[in-house]
């Protein structure tokens, strides 16, 4: 299966305006914005836990991080309401579970071999980054000088550039955008190619957006 598969250009997808496709997991279903193979995939996704449901225990050979959309997402390791941001680096393992429902937003087999960085960030946590023209706040999750994954808040009413050396992909957790012409709203998905700076015009509500920056694909990226 190929979804958004040529990187060399530059996508956005309505994910709110996708069909649910069922997973192999009885309650647990996707909307699919990148994708390469099959069950196994290199994948970035929206995924919804039905109350209840479950994904039997599994390792992640390629590495999974993944913000909390909506709900609260759980395993035997806590409970992550929304707004966390949860990074299992390479060999990592759980049982995922919602017990009230939970959406996340989630990318798989996109670490780099060696990345060994397991991160928990709660709703707020993180380091203050320099906001940048029309940026209320600037919030670091991660950053290892190969990429950097943040939540920024937008002003209302303004016109934010984002620059983007390597590669940037973004999603909108609320409000609303426009961007090369397109009205964004909450669960928007996009990705640039390096040298190709996000150009926004936020709407009178304001916006937050997840924001990672470096290559799309790197270079030394896990292996099937």
């Amino acid at each position: 299966m190929l979804i958004n598969d040529d990187l060399s250009k530059p996508v956005i997808v309505h994910g709110s305006r996708l069909e649910w496709i069922p997973s192999p997991a009885v309650g647990v279903d996707r909307r699919m914005l990148f994708r390469i193979g099959d069950e196994k995939a290199r994948a970035t996704s929206i995924v919804r836990y039905a109350p209840g449901s479950a994904f039997p225990q599994h390792t992640h050979g390629g590495g999974e991080e993944f913000v909390v959309l909506e709900g609260v997402f759980q395993d035997e390791h806590g409970d992550y309401p929304a707004g966390s941001y949860i990074r299992n680096p390479p060999g990592t393992s759980h049982v995922p579970a919602s017990a009230d429902g939970c959406t996340i937003f989630v990318r798989l087999w996109q670490f780099r071999a060696e990345d060994r960085n397991q991160i928990v960030r709660r709703p707020g946590e993180g380091d203050a980054g320099a906001p940048h023209p029309g940026v209320k706040e600037a919030l670091i999750l991660f950053e290892d000088g190969h990429e950097e994954v943040g939540i920024e808040t937008w002003m209302p009413g303004k016109d934010v550039k984002v620059e983007n050396a390597d590669g940037l992909e973004f999603l909108v957790l609320s409000g609303e955008v426009v961007v090369g012409g397109e009205f964004l709203e909450r669960q928007a998905w996009g990705r640039l190619p390096a040298r190709v700076p996000l150009h926004a015009s936020v709407g009178k509500s304001g916006a937050r957006v997840w924001i990672k920056r470096g290559p799309l694909m790197h270079p030394d990226v896990c292996q099937f």
